[in-house]
């Protein structure tokens, strides 16, 4: 998997700059032919002569169809595993999204201190690939993109004013329901559809329970785990999301309320005001409402946000963390064990890596990563619960496996010394910057034994929005005709039988704001990249925006470019050397190449509404899902308690 003394990164910018694309260990017709020729029956020594030779020529007949079978595949760009009747063997899709997961953090990926051999072993049995990337760098757009196939511009699951991301369960916003997901195409071809763990789309649009962002409404037959998201908020840690920062603001409100109703009080009193005493009543309570608020708002937002649902019913509100991961793992093995008589999509969406990295005891204390490290080693655990789970059920084999990430590390997670988010490598940047590589590189990694081939790693753009096409196709269904679907099917290149990723140019946005662009050209080898826009640093000199919970998307803290940076990612993959027409004579080609692209992009986006604005973004109270009487949500059906 790694060149011979060298870290896996630097294997592969040595590999993109000698024009390598791809490793494979086993070419996959020879699979085929051999899978072909396993069912013919052995010759019948005690028939005649005539016959043996009869079935002797069958046999080279057989052959000859074989291999002209995968020359044609080749030609089309399928193969006779890939080409067989989907409706008769259809495989099992398992999807495997870690939360803020650094690809600096994998050993198969280059980290040799964060034990995780179970996801190594995901990557020695099947396809890496290097150049996986999502469709932003932060939660919510990204997984809407993975889910649809498409920009999460498209869907309006951006926002254009710094709300990145849905900021509670009970707001508007969510992702359309004339979106369609792959879930919903595959549930229509008769897969059972599943979806465990973060969802962080939405949840409802007019009342607490019409649920019409809610899995169930995407295409998916069953639902448990987190509408929204994990977040230290769930725990009132240090590294706050929202809390830390709107009790500051409750806090000044409350002082100058206060404030206002001593002054009125005081002028009353030394009779040097005059008139009711009822602006005195209103600024007092105003100020006792206030602190009031900042008071129990901690507890507010773990009852609002932190709690577990199975399909449409609240099953632990707030959550009991302790028991939450084998809570999830109990799911996954009676998913699979109640649905493998039939195909089944089941998308595992871990609440690791996020913060607050909540820990058994088991692997506390485990890693030399600190809790970081703890956590990743546990996920790590988890997913290799889950293959076990496959192997118990005798579904390796027909199960196609995938593991990503939604974004890169965090690295503005971080208290004092202590760094609670993940490496993302030798790539610059992490979560929340649309542009460098270190928020939107994420791993990759595809198993199906004896469809895909061993060991194979592939140098190729690919994006998560490639696995809409991928697995519809699998599952038999068909990609929709009706919109702009912008992944691409990843099958050919998988298998071998396609040289080169079906992208030429990919777009980066933050949040509306297009950062950066690439162009993969494939004749001369060169993975080009501009950035338009990129966060400023802060303090000077950093790789982070330190003191802020992620860097933003436009203001006074980000620069402008003209002309654009450009970087040679096949030989500068770190995005250190920025290119001029001094030190790269094609630039101007190039950014007038990049430039059409983004313009021929652009006319195919239509307005739609921002579902992460403002007024879809806010906390409505009569939106708030709750397991008991409005503010007394508490209840633990998971131990039969209501």
């Amino acid at each position: 998997m790694r060149a011979a003394g060298r870290p896996a990164e630097e294997a592969w910018a040595l590999a993109a700059t000698s024009g390598q694309s791809r490793r494979t260990s086993r070419a996959p017709c020879c699979t085929a032919s051999r899978s072909l020729r396993s069912r013919r029956p052995g010759p019948d020594r005690a028939q005649p002569a005539r016959k043996y030779e009869r079935k002797e020529n069958m046999l080279r007949l057989e052959h000859a169809w074989t291999w002209l079978a995968v020359t044609v595949g080749a030609l089309l760009r399928v193969t006779p595993s890939a080409s067989r009747d989907l409706s008769g063997s259809r495989p099992n899709i398992l999807l495997l999204m870690a939360d803020d997961f650094g690809i600096g953090d994998i050993g198969c990926y280059g980290n040799d201190t964060i034990r995780t051999p179970n996801i190594d072993r995901l990557a020695r049995d099947g396809v890496m690939l290097t150049q996986h990337l999502a469709a932003a760098s932060v939660c919510t757009p990204s997984r809407a993109a993975f889910l649809t196939g498409r920009y999460p511009l498209r869907s309006g699951m951006v926002s254009s004013n710094g709300y990145r991301v849905l900021q509670w369960t009970g707001v508007s916003g969510g992702l359309p329901t004339n979106e369609t997901t792959f879930a919903k195409i595959l549930k229509d071809r008769g897969y059972a559809t599943g979806l465990i763990g973060k969802w962080h789309l939405g949840l409802n649009c007019e009342s607490s329970n019409d649920h019409c962002h809610h899995p169930l409404n995407h295409g998916f037959d069953h639902f448990y785990g987190m509408p929204f998201s994990m977040m230290g908020d769930c725990i009132r840690w240090e590294l706050s999301e929202k809390r830390a920062g709107m009790e500051r603001k409750l806090n000044v409100c409350f002082q100058i309320m206060a404030l206002a109703a001593l002054t009125l009080t005081a002028g009353k009193l030394t009779h040097l005001t005059s008139g009711s005493w009822t602006p005195v009543i209103w600024s007092t309570m105003a100020a006792m409402l206030l602190f009031t608020t900042s008071y129990f708002l901690g507890a507010l937002i773990v009852h609002a946000d932190c709690f577990l649902m199975r399909n449409h019913t609240i099953t632990e509100q707030p959550m009991h963390f302790p028991r939450t991961t084998s809570l999830i793992l109990k799911e996954v093995s009676s998913f699979i064990q109640r649905n493998k008589q039939t195909p089944f999509l089941l998308f595992v969406s871990f609440l690791h890596v996020h913060t607050p990295l909540i820990t058994t005891e088991k692997f506390r204390g485990k890693s030399v990563h600190g809790l970081y490290g703890d956590n990743t080693e546990e996920m790590d655990w988890m997913l290799g619960k889950i293959l076990d789970t496959l192997d118990t059920e005798g579904l390796t084999n027909s199960t196609l496996v995938y593991f990503t990430s939604d974004h890169g590390g965090s690295l503005e997670s971080r208290l004092q010394n202590n760094q609670y988010g993940g490496s993302n490598g030798i790539y610059k940047g992490g979560k929340g910057m649309g542009g460098w590589e270190g928020g939107i590189r994420v791993p990759g990694i595809f198993r199906w034994p004896g469809v895909l081939p061993v060991g194979r790693v592939i140098h190729e753009p690919t994006s998560l929005m490639d696995v809409f096409p991928t697995v519809v196709q699998l599952g038999g269904g068909e990609v929709p005709q009706d919109r702009v679907i912008d992944g691409r099917d990843m099958l050919p290149l998988l298998l071998g039988t396609a040289q080169h990723s079906d992208h030429e140019f990919l777009l980066h946005y933050c949040e509306n704001f297009l950062h950066a662009a690439r162009w993969h050209q494939r004749d001369g080898g060169r993975l080009w990249k501009v950035h338009y826009t990129t966060p400023v640093f802060h303090p000077y000199g950093a790789g982070a925006c330190y003191g802020r919970g992620v860097c933003p998307c436009f203001g006074d803290q980000v620069a402008h470019h003209d002309p654009p940076l450009l970087f040679d990612l096949s030989r500068d993959p770190s995005e250190a050397h920025a290119l001029t027409p001094d030190t790269e004579p094609a630039f101007y080609r190039v950014m007038d190449t990049i430039s059409r692209a983004v313009e021929e992009h652009r006319r195919t986006l239509r307005p739609v509404p921002m579902q992460l604005d403002a007024l879809g973004n806010i906390w409505k109270p009569w939106l708030q899902p709750c397991c008991g009487p409005f503010p007394l949500c508490w209840c633990d059906r998971e131990n039969g308690q209501a």
